[in-house]
C-alpha cells in the first residue's frame, strides 16, 4: 500500500466527533499527512532497522516515543517484539507495547508468553488491553461505589445476594470460526472481560486511584476466589433454528470451523468469592452468541427486606419484589435501580420502578470508544485500565482446571437454537445457587 492508500482507507471512518470545534477538516489534513505506511517481515530485524530509519527521519532529532500495537495473530507476538525492541526501540523517549487477546490459553501458555515478553520489554512497557475496561459504564462503576454514600455500605454480603454478569450477541461467528474455535467463549468473553469487571467490581477500597493501588486490590479479589469446578459451569452450543421463514445456520455449519466440533459457543458458571466481604455471595456469569439480543450488563440483586410489611402485596413471588441495581455496560448505556412503590389511587396496590440514568437522555456528549480511551491511557503511560502479568495468572489459575477437565473427558456441550434464550441448564444453574438470571424477568427494562 502507498501513503496515499493507506490515508485514503483511515479518513473513510475518520470524524471529528469528540472534538466538535471549527477547523475540522484542517484537522483531519493534518493527521493524515502524519500518517504513513510501511511494509516488512515481522520476524526480520533488518526490516525493522529500516523501519527505525524511516521512523528517524520523520522524528528530525525530536524526542521520539515509539507505541507499538501488536494487532496480529499471537503466533507471532513475541517475533515482532524481538525485533521492534532490539532494532526499533525509542533511542531518546520510551518504547511501549499494546498486546491484544488472547494473552495464551491457559495458565502454562499465557506464563510462557509473558516470560518472553519479559526477555525483551519490562512490565512498565508491556500493556495488555482488554476493551471491556475502557468501556463508560465500567470506568463509572468505582465512582458509583466509591463516591455515592448510599452505595459503598451495601456493598457487601450483608446486603447483596447475588451478582449477575451478563455478556450476550445475537450474531454467530460468522466466518471467525477459525480463531474462535481454539479459544472458545469462556476463554474469549469469560476469563478476562467478565472477570475483570468482576474484580474491579468487587475489590477493596484502594490506597489511592493510582494504577498499581488498583491493580493490587483487582489481584487480591483475584487471589480470593475459587478456582471454577466442572459441577459450577454449563456450556453450550448453537444449533441450527428456523425462524419466520429465514434459516439460521448452526456453529458447526460454519466452513471455518471443524465438523463435530464441541467448543462452547455459550457459558454460565457460579463463583465465589472466599472473603470477609463477599463469603457466601454467588457471582452468576454468563457468556453467549446467537442468543436473542445482544447486551452487556452488571445486574446487583439485593436480599429480601426482613420482615417486611408489604408482603402479602407481592403475593408469593418475593424475587419480584427485591431491589435490583442494573448497570447497561452496552447498547444504550444506563444505570437503574429498581425500587417498589405504591401505584396512585385508593387501593394499596404496588408496583416496581427504575430510578433511571439513562446515559444518552442525561447527556447529550458522545461517549468515547474503549480503544479512543485505551490509546489515550497507552500514550500517556496512564496503566489504571490494562491488565498486569500477576492479575493475568490469577485469573488463568481460576479457570484452568476447568477447561482442562472439558477438554479432556470432551464434554458435550447442550444444544441451543440460534436465536433463543440459550441453554436451559443455565437456569438450573442459578437455581441451584437460589438465584434468578435479571435478564429473563417479565417486566420491562427501560
Amino acid at each position: 500500500m502507498t501513503d496515499a492508500e493507506l490515508r485514503n482507507m483511515v479518513s473513510k471512518t475518520l470524524t471529528c466527533r469528540i472534538d466538535k470545534r471549527e477547523n475540522c477538516n484542517e484537522k483531519m489534513d493534518q493527521f493524515l499527512k502524519r500518517c504513513f505506511y510501511h511494509s516488512g517481515q515481522y520476524d526480520s530485524q533488518e526490516n525493522f532497522a529500516a523501519l527505525d530509519k524511516k521512523l528517524k527521519e520523520h522524528e528530525g532529532g525530536r524526542t521520539s516515543n515509539r507505541l507499538f500495537y501488536l494487532s496480529i495473530p499471537p503466533n507471532i507476538f513475541i517475533d515482532a517484539v524481538k525485533c521492534a525492541s532490539l532494532s526499533a526501540s525509542s533511542g531518546n523517549g520510551w518504547t511501549r507495547v499494546i498486546v491484544e487477546k488472547p494473552f495464551g490459553r491457559d495458565s502454562d501458555s499465557s506464563a510462557a508468553l509473558t516470560r518472553s515478553l519479559k526477555q525483551y520489554l519490562t512490565e512498565d512497557q508491556i500493556f495488555r488491553i482488554d476493551h471491556y475496561l475502557g468501556k463508560e459504564l465500567v470506568e463509572n462503576l468505582s465512582v458509583l461505589r466509591f463516591s455515592n454514600l448510599i452505595f459503598e455500605p451495601l456493598w457487601s454480603r450483608q446486603y447483596i445476594r447475588n451478582v449477575q454478569l451478563i455478556f450476550s450477541e445475537d450474531f454467530g461467528t460468522e466466518g471467525r470460526g477459525g480463531y474462535f474455535d481454539h479459544y472458545g467463549i469462556i476463554r474469549d468473553i469469560m476469563q478476562n472481560h467478565l472477570l475483570q469487571i468482576l474484580a474491579l467490581f468487587a475489590m477493596e477500597t484502594p490506597v489511592s486511584l493510582d494504577a498499581e493501588d488498583i491493580r493490587n486490590e483487582k489481584v487480591k479479589v483475584l487471589r480470593s476466589m475459587r478456582p471454577l469446578r466442572l459441577d459450577d459451569m454449563v456450556i453450550g452450543q448453537y444449533k441450527s433454528h428456523t425462524r419466520g421463514g429465514v434459516t439460521y445456520p448452526a456453529y458447526v455449519d460454519d466452513k471455518t470451523v471443524p465438523s463435530g466440533s464441541l467448543t462452547p459457543t455459550f457459558a454460565a458458571a457460579a463463583l465465589f468469592i472466599d472473603n470477609a466481604r463477599w463469603d457466601g455471595v454467588p457471582f452468576l456469569m454468563k457468556a453467549g452468541k446467537a442468543l436473542h439480543n445482544k447486551r452487556a450488563e452488571i445486574r446487583v440483586q439485593f436480599r429480601h427486606v426482613p420482615g417486611n410489611l408489604y408482603n402479602r402485596n407481592f403475593g408469593t413471588d418475593l424475587d419480584r419484589a427485591t431491589n435490583e441495581l442494573v448497570i447497561r455496560v452496552q447498547p444504550d448505556e444506563a444505570i437503574y435501580l429498581k425500587i417498589n412503590n405504591k401505584v396512585p389511587g385508593l387501593g394499596m396496590k404496588l408496583d416496581r420502578s427504575n430510578l433511571n440514568l439513562h446515559y444518552a437522555a442525561r447527556y447529550s456528549k458522545e461517549i468515547p470508544d474503549a480503544y479512543e480511551r485505551l490509546l489515550l491511557d497507552a500514550i500517556e503511560g496512564e496503566r489504571r485500565l490494562f491488565i498486569r502479568s500477576d492479575e493475568l495468572d490469577a485469573a488463568w489459575s481460576l479457570f484452568t482446571p476447568v477447561l482442562k477437565e472439558l477438554e479432556e473427558k470432551k464434554i458435550i456441550p447442550e444444544y441451543y437454537p440460534y436465536g433463543s434464550r440459550g441453554p436451559v441448564g443455565a437456569h438450573y444453574l442459578a437455581a441451584r445457587h437460589n438465584v434468578r438470571w435479571g435478564d429473563l424477568g417479565t417486566d420491562v427494562d427501560q
